[in-house]
C-alpha cells in the first residue's frame, strides 16, 4: 500500500497530466517549453514546491503531452519532430473527414506503449544495465550509423516522366539533393546555436525551441495557408476498426522505435519510428499511426523513467536534463511511485482525449482552415518572441527557410534533425571546436 506521501506525489503527477493535456491542444506548444518556463520561475517557488513534487508534476506533464499532443498536429498541421510522421497518413484521414479517428488511433498507440513500459518496469534495471554497459563505449559510431541510415534511406525517386534524360535525372535526384542539403544546412544552424546562439543567456534552456518551430511547425502552417485545400466536416466515430494483429504490429513497432530513441542520445522518436517502421515493414495506415503514437509516448515517458530507474539513473531527453540540477531520485520507492503515476496519468489523459479531439474536430469543421492556419502562425510568432526574444525569432526565420526545402522538393523532413545530429557527432568525434573555428563561431 502507498503511504500518504506517495499519494501526494501521484496527485502532483495527475495535476501535471491534466494541465499538459489541455495545453497540448495549443499548436506547437511543446511540453519542454512549458517546463522551461516553470523552471525559470523556480527560484520563486522552490520553498512552496519541494523538488520531488515538482519532478512528479513534470512526469505527469510528459505523459499528458505524449497521449494528447498529436491533436494540433493532426487537425491544424503544426507538428514537432516527434509527430511529423503521424501527420502524413493523419492528413489523409483529416481530408476524408476522419481526423477524430486518427487522433484516437494515435492516443491508443500512446497508451499501448505506456502499458508496455509499465509491464517492463520490474525488469528494466536488470535488463538495461548490461545493455548500457555494452553500448556505452560504442555510442559514437552507433549514432553515426543511425545518421548514415537516415541519409541513405532518402533514396532517389521520381515519376520517370520528362521530355529529356536530363529532366528525368533531375526529377529522380532532386529529393535526395534536397534531403542532403536540408541535413547539412540544419547542422550548420545547430552549430551556430551551440556556439553563437542569438537567444539571451538567461533563456538558454529554450535555445533549440525556436529552431524546431522554424524547421517543423512554421513550414507546415505556411503550406496550409498557400494551399487551396478545403477541410471537410469531421465525422466523430463511435468505434474504431482495429484487429488484434494491427494493434500488435503498430504498438510493437512503436515500442521498438521509442526504446531506441530513449536509450540513444539525440535519437528522437521521429528517427526511431522511421527505423522501426522500415524494420517491421509497415503498410497499414492504422498500424502506422498507432506505431508513431506509441514511439512518441515510449520516447518521452520512457526516457524520463530511465532517470528514476535504480542502477541506471540515465539522463535522457530534455525533461531529465532540466530536472537534473534540482532533483535526483535515490530509492526504489521513488521509481515505483513514478511507474504508478505513469499508469494513472495515462488513464486520465486518454479519458480526456475523445472530448478534446471532438472539440478540435468541431473547430476545423466550422472555422475556415486558412484562418486557423493564420492564427496558428501568429501564435507561433508571439510564443517564440515572448520566450526567446528577437534573437529566437531570427533563429525561427532562418530555420523556416531550411524547413521549406523538403516541402518544396518532396524530401523527408526528418533530415532537419541535422540541427542536433551534426553538432553532437562532431563533438563525439572531437572536431566540433575546429569546425566552429573554421566557421568563425569561436
Amino acid at each position: 500500500m502507498f503511504a500518504l506521501n506517495h499519494w501526494l506525489l501521484v496527485s502532483w503527477a495527475l495535476a501535471g497530466s491534466l494541465l499538459s493535456s489541455l495545453l497540448a491542444c495549443i499548436p506547437a506548444l511543446h511540453v519542454y517549453s512549458v517546463a522551461g518556463l516553470v523552471l525559470m520561475i523556480l527560484p520563486r517557488t522552490a520553498r512552496a514546491v519541494p523538488p520531488p513534487h515538482l519532478a512528479m508534476f513534470m512526469l505527469g506533464m510528459v505523459v499528458g503531452y505524449a497521449v494528447v499532443g498529436a491533436i494540433p498536429s493532426l487537425f491544424v498541421g503544426a507538428p514537432d519532430e516527434s509527430s511529423v510522421w503521424i501527420v502524413l497518413p493523419g492528413q489523409r484521414y483529416l481530408l476524408q473527414g476522419r481526423g477524430y479517428e486518427a487522433a484516437i488511433l494515435s492516443g491508443l498507440g500512446s497508451v499501448g506503449g505506456l502499458l508496455v513500459l509499465v509491464l517492463l518496469a520490474p525488469f528494466a534495471s536488470r535488463v538495461l544495465s548490461p545493455i548500457r554497459q555494452v553500448i556505452q563505449p560504442h555510442l559514437h559510431w552507433l549514432l553515426g550509423l543511425v545518421t548514415l541510415y537516415l541519409l541513405l534511406s532518402e533514396w532517389p525517386k521520381g515519376s520517370g516522366r520528362g521530355h529529356s534524360a536530363l529532366r528525368r535525372l533531375w526529377d529522380a535526384w532532386k529529393s535526395l539533393i534536397a534531403g542532403l542539403s536540408t541535413f547539412l544546412l540544419s547542422g550548420l544552424l545547430g552549430l551556430i546555436i551551440a556556439y553563437r546562439s542569438p537567444v539571451p543567456p538567461d533563456r538558454s534552456m529554450q535555445s533549440l525551441m525556436p529552431a524546431f518551430v522554424g524547421l517543423f511547425a512554421v513550414p507546415w502552417v505556411l503550406q496550409n495557408i498557400l494551399s487551396r485545400t478545403r477541410v471537410p466536416r469531421q465525422h466523430v466515430c463511435r468505434s474504431v476498426d482495429l484487429p488484434p494483429g494491427v494493434i500488435a504490429h503498430g504498438v510493437g513497432a512503436g515500442v521498438l522505435g521509442g526504446l531506441l530513441a530513449a536509450l540513444f542520445p539525440v535519437v528522437t522518436p521521429g528517427i526511431g519510428g522511421l527505423i522501426a517502421g522500415h524494420a517491421t515493414a509497415q503498410q497499414d495506415d492504422r498500424a502506422f499511426i498507432l506505431s508513431q503514437g506509441s514511439a512518441r509516448a515510449v520516447y518521452y515517458v520512457g526516457a524520463l523513467l530511465l532517470y528514476w530507474t535504480p542502477g541506471l539513473n540515465l539522463t535522457r531527453g530534455g525533461m531529465a536534463w532540466m530536472l537534473s540540477p534540482i532533483y535526483r531520485p535515490h530509492t526504489s520507492e521513488e521509481y515505483w511511485t513514478a511507474v504508478a503515476a505513469t499508469a494513472l496519468c495515462a488513464a486520465l489523459s486518454f479519458s480526456l482525449l475523445p472530448v478534446l479531439s471532438r472539440w478540435a474536430a468541431a473547430l476545423v469543421g466550422h472555422v475556415d482552415y486558412h484562418w486557423l492556419s493564420w492564427g496558428t502562425l501568429a501564435l507561433l510568432v508571439v510564443w517564440v518572441t515572448g520566450v526567446t526574444g528577437w534573437g529566437g525569432l531570427l533563429v525561427t526565420a532562418a530555420a523556416t527557410g531550411i524547413g521549406l526545402i523538403p516541402i518544396l522538393f518532396h524530401a523527408r523532413r526528418t533530415n532537419c534533425m541535422g540541427v542536433l545530429l551534426v553538432p553532437i557527432l562532431l563533438d563525439m568525434a572531437g572536431f566540433a571546436p575546429q569546425a566552429a573555428g573554421w566557421l568563425g563561431l569561436r
